[in-house]
């Protein structure tokens, strides 16, 4: 294509956001002309992106009690968004991650002769296997962040191209905790912990209370311990809220955002299961992984889980490296103690550290490729060949 391409797309929520903006600086490097609109965040719209809804609107996970409660609105915003897009007839539709909103969106955009990418495949590796089906009459091409994943898909009929990991660029190979504590006005001769409790309503609700109990036992097992906590905007007077009910109000950090400040200065982190887990292990970090969710919403992922391991390191690296404290065993105890043994190591079992970062390390090496020039590659050969049909 010689003429600048306008580009729709669909991001949801904080972590989709971050990737979609990478996506466009390769885009606009490219092509210093191309539009893009649809649904998207900040990061994008310091990219120029023309937000047709924000991102967050987008912010539910899974089989969550909430997204039962915000069905019709969900729907009703891709109802309008296809209208929208059907009418607009961008020259290519990228859909960021939030696989159930976009993949019967690309669907349906396809149908209608819309070239159509979605980038982050689905975790199909992991649970979810039925979804293969979907992406397949869904996703003219898939970009995908885990170098294994396009074997599996070509295995099932599904272009796709391997463009690294964003977060693996985006994160130093060696993170200067030094500078980091500075910024939060932590000394280098401080033990810090780092809690994340999650940057969705739901995980706040179900895994905030347990981490703030286990961070009022560490207070009393470890009284010099500094935690922090980098809570998500919108979702900061939950967090502060939670803290002053387990009585740790007085001795938690809340800090607004800068959450890859406090994981590069932590020597530690408790931390919710998501995408946080891998940016923990792109920081070298120890940590522990709980999650908690509405027992239904359990029930139903159990179902459809394929691994043992629910934490992306442990996932990726194909061993239980790090602890995971999942629903009825993620006790404020539990919790307590399994973080306990990571300060402890650290005096006690340097070596085990030391294999840790090591893993992880190799992890992200494997993980770091120029993702924006590599994305706009492919786009740029979807493109080539819709306009040689």
């Amino acid at each position: 294509m010689d003429k600048a391409p306008r580009v729709a797309m669909v991001a949801g929520e904080a972590s989709g956001d971050l990737l979609a903006g990478l996506l466009l600086d390769g885009v606009q490097a490219r092509w210093p002309a191309a539009t893009a609109h649809g649904i998207g965040g900040p990061q994008m719209a310091k990219r120029g992106f023309a937000a047709w809804w924000p991102s967050d609107k987008l912010a539910v996970h899974g089989y969550s009690m909430e997204v039962l409660r915000r069905l019709r609105e969900l729907l009703g915003i891709r109802k309008a968004l296809r209208t929208r897009l059907l009418a607009d007839r961008p020259d290519i539709f990228i859909g960021v991650d939030a696989p159930d909103f976009n993949l019967a969106l690309e669907a349906d955009l396809r149908a209608a002769g819309i070239p159509t990418v979605h980038f982050v495949c689905p975790s199909i590796w992991a649970w979810r296997a039925d979804r293969i089906e979907k992406i397949r009459r869904s996703a003219g091409h898939v970009l995908c962040i885990f170098p294994f994943e396009p074997e599996l898909l070509a295995k099932n009929g599904i272009a796709a191209t391997y463009v690294g990991h964003p977060l693996a660029s985006v994160i130093p190979e060696v993170p200067d905790r030094r500078a980091a504590r500075a910024r939060l006005g932590l000394s280098d001769a401080d033990e810090v912990l780092a809690i994340l409790p999650g940057s969705r309503s739901a995980e706040v609700q179900y895994i905030a209370p347990a981490f703030f109990a286990a961070a009022a036992l560490l207070r009393k097992a470890r009284p010099n311990l500094r935690m922090v906590v980098p809570a998500v905007p919108a979702l900061q007077p939950r967090i502060e809220e939670a803290a002053r009910a387990h009585s740790v109000a007085d001795v938690l950090q809340i800090v607004t955002g800068q959450s890859h400040t406090v994981l590069a200065a932590c020597d530690v982190t408790l931390i919710a299961s998501g995408t946080a887990t891998l940016e923990a292990a792109l920081f070298k970090r120890p940590m522990v992984i709980g999650y908690h969710m509405h027992p239904l919403s359990w029930w139903l992922m159990k179902r459809k889980q394929l691994q043992p391991w629910v934490g992306l390191p442990n996932i990726l690296c194909g061993e239980f490296l790090v602890p995971e404290l999942i629903q009825g065993a993620a006790t404020p105890q539990a919790l307590c103690d399994a973080t306990l043994q990571w300060f402890d190591a650290k005096v006690q079992h340097p070596a085990t550290i030391t294999a840790l970062e090591q893993r992880f390390s190799a992890l992200h090496a494997s993980l770091r490729r120029d993702t924006s020039q590599l994305a706009a590659d492919a786009i740029e050969k979807i493109l080539a060949t819709t306009a040689a049909v």
